[in-house]
């Protein structure tokens, strides 16, 4: 099955307000990312703040340029696309879900308004049309058709973040990327988004980004999840086998750290602070913190390994053995401290 949107070492380098006085350090946001979206798949990306999931996200969607590689969409490099074309394509073949609906609705139209304005741009049916499709969003979303004259000052944060949705969902789109969609609600609110979304990639045979600190979740509603370090994807794997046959240390300490219902907390904690992404440590990002690290972790960055189950891959020169369990790892380590 070819890919809906693939990036081929993909890189985004920022300028940082920091530096010399006629030289700017630059941020590394993105390094040699490659990565293949099918059609219908849901993927997760876990990391810390600051590791490159929502640059990531913004690379996905067109918003961010790569600084080099390339991005394509449908087998064609979005990028080497007469800009009217690129939009053309990007809206009305991706949605994007934000994270704070507050401010990524604009507060001063109303909700009918919202959901016709993809509509109006993209020139989509005519004026009965589009009232229709209003509705039929609205009832997919679960909102009911009295709010469609509401500002979102007068909606709650459950209703605000579900005509976000709405939105992203207005053009039918092949792909839609959630960058912490449920991170500015309650607790209460955030398993019905969660499910609404599950629902609508069933119904609607959507492929899924799901971008969130909350790993648990995103292993939950993933088909396969990637983890990102310090702007690169460190590893990729079945979601299935993220929790307990993840190769590389980092995934192995992140999952760690989110407790389950019948097990307790077996924590591998990571030494020091997250690197400076305007001074990245040479060879593997990783190593200053990893309890595995030596000498070639300093000297060179390690290429990607395939593990034994398919579509299972890592950057590790010393990775965490398959058959290894989490609990193995903690009582093999105590206490775990990076060289």
């Amino acid at each position: 099955m070819s890919a809906l949107v693939e990036l081929s070492g993909t890189h985004v380098v920022h300028k940082a307000r920091s530096g010399g006085l006629f030289t700017r350090d630059r941020v590394y946001a993105l390094t040699g990312a490659d990565l293949a979206i099918a059609p219908g798949e849901t993927v997760g990306v876990v990391g810390e703040s600051g590791c490159g999931k929502s640059t990531l996200a913004k690379v996905l969607v067109g918003v961010q340029p790569p600084t080099r590689g390339t991005v394509a969409f449908r087998g064609r490099d979005l990028w080497a696309m007469p800009a009217a074309e690129r939009r053309r394509a990007v809206g009305a073949g991706i949605g994007m879900i934000f994270q704070d609906p507050s401010t990524a609705l604009n507060r001063r139209l109303s909700v009918r308004q919202i959901l016709r304005d993809p509509l109006d741009v993209h020139d989509r049916g005519t004026r009965s049309e589009r009232e229709e499709r209003i509705r039929e969003l609205m009832s997919l979303v679960g909102l009911p058709r009295a709010l469609a004259g509401a500002v979102p000052a007068q909606l709650s944060g459950g209703q605000r973040q579900r005509v976000a949705i709405a939105r992203a969902l207005a053009l039918e789109p092949d792909l839609v990327v959630a960058d912490e969609p449920t991170s500015a609600l309650d607790v209460s609110v955030r398993a019905q988004i969660l499910n609404l979304l599950l629902d609508l990639r069933e119904r609607l045979g959507l492929a899924l980004v799901f971008v969130s600190h909350d790993i648990q979740t995103v292993r939950r509603m993933s088909d396969r999840v990637i983890t990102m370090y310090l702007g690169r994807i460190v590893e990729e794997a079945p979601a299935a086998l993220v929790t307990d046959r993840a190769r590389h240390p980092y995934t192995r300490a992140l999952f760690s750290a989110t407790p389950g219902l019948l097990d307790p907390v077996d924590l591998i904690p990571l030494a020091g602070p997250l690197p400076s992404a305007t001074r990245p440590p040479s060879g593997c990002p990783f190593r200053t913190r990893c309890w595995k690290a030596d000498g070639v972790c300093a000297d060179e960055m390690p290429g990607f390994s395939a593990a034994s189950a398919p579509a299972h891959r890592f950057r590790c020169h010393h990775p965490v053995r398959e058959d290894e369990s989490t609990r193995e790892l903690v009582r093999r380590r105590d206490p775990m401290e990076a060289p």
